[in-house]
């Protein structure tokens, strides 16, 4: 099968990328850092294996006179949570001079921020689950009990209970009957000070992985997440066995075409730039819902981008390399 133009610009940029240094930043201090180490290795050992300079460093102290001292190349950020997703490290990036990959520190501030960027998404025509976000101190002051049976009136049953700010399923919860919906805000709430309470759509599960390798966003094939026990949380996103994957996802020609549309819409209405992951529920209509959008998708072996890279046919590490060589020319 002949190449397509993203292969080639693949297979292109990958020559360039052997001069270059990169430094892949891991770990931090979310409550994400054991799976951000694993993405950071993955992405170390495929750019090493596709021939670059590549170093995995933490993003702690030493972090700033590294890059003040010897500045690499390009930055690619493997952290998840906070730290790698609310621009606040691609704000320091930038004053360092030191480009990266992926979007810039205010597209990822707006992504980060759920309720943010769904009100985003819905001034752009784009389908998103309703919603009501909740700060802990609101529904403090107000009364828990007065709080939530308004937003069961609002919201209907059931719903889904999630952080505000947050990623890999850690504080979500799915709430059947109203009578669960207290414990499962507390639990949202240990993990961040907002909860973003949604109603729930039942249908698939899917997550559609966006990149640009030079010609413009292209929508890789849709990955449909079935997890064992019904709910994608922490423990079926990273124990094996807990979720079976299927890509592409089993979705009729025009669904699939309408769920690709509706991510590449996404992440350009967010101003996301060079890779993102938007993760969809697909109703029984076929209607496409954007849950959220990650800036900083996962990268470990049973993470949803990789799996996508290669349904494609693309080669893992020839893809961050050119993301990378991109990136590069950003410094100028």
């Amino acid at each position: 099968m002949a190449p397509t133009a993203a292969d080639r610009s693949v297979v292109t940029d990958s020559a360039v990328t052997a001069d270059l240094r990169v430094l892949v930043l891991a770990g931090g201090l979310s409550y994400e850092r054991d799976v951000s180490l694993r993405s950071g290795r993955r992405v170390l050992d495929a750019l090493r294996a596709a021939g670059m300079d590549a170093e995995l460093r933490d993003a702690d102290v030493t972090l700033l006179p590294a890059l003040t001292a010897d500045p690499p190349d390009a930055v690619v950020i493997a952290l998840h949570g906070a730290t790698g997703e609310d621009g606040s490290l691609r704000g320091v990036l930038d004053l360092c001079g030191v480009p990266y990959v992926g979007c810039d520190a205010r597209a990822s501030r707006l992504a980060w921020d759920k309720p943010s960027a769904k009100a985003v998404l819905r001034e752009a025509g784009i389908p998103t689950p309703d919603w009501v976000a909740l700060p802990h101190d609101r529904f403090s002051e107000l009364g828990a009990v007065a709080v939530l049976d308004r937003i069961v009136d609002r919201l209907g049953l059931p719903l889904m209970v999630k952080p505000a700010q947050g990623g890999s399923g850690l504080g979500a919860a799915v709430v059947r009957d109203a009578a669960s919906l207290p414990a499962a805000m507390v639990g949202c709430f240990a993990y961040d000070q907002t909860a973003l309470v949604e109603r729930y759509v039942p249908g698939m599960d899917v997550a559609v992985s966006v990149v640009d390798l030079g010609d413009g966003p292209r929508a890789l094939p849709a990955v449909e997440i079935v997890p064992r026990n019904g709910v994608y949380d922490y423990a079926a996103r990273y124990t094996a066995g807990r979720t079976t994957w299927h890509t592409p996802a089993r979705l009729a020609p025009e669904v699939a075409g309408a769920v690709a549309d509706v991510a590449l819409a996404a992440h350009t209405a967010l101003g996301l730039r060079d890779l993102s992951r938007v993760d969809l529920i697909v109703d029984s209509a076929g209607q496409p819902h954007v849950l959220e959008v990650n800036v900083s998708p996962g990268m470990t072996e049973t993470s949803l981008l990789p799996l996508a890279v290669q349904a494609a046919g693309l080669d893992f590490g020839k893809m961050i390399g050119t993301l990378v060589a991109r990136a590069a020319t950003r410094r100028a």
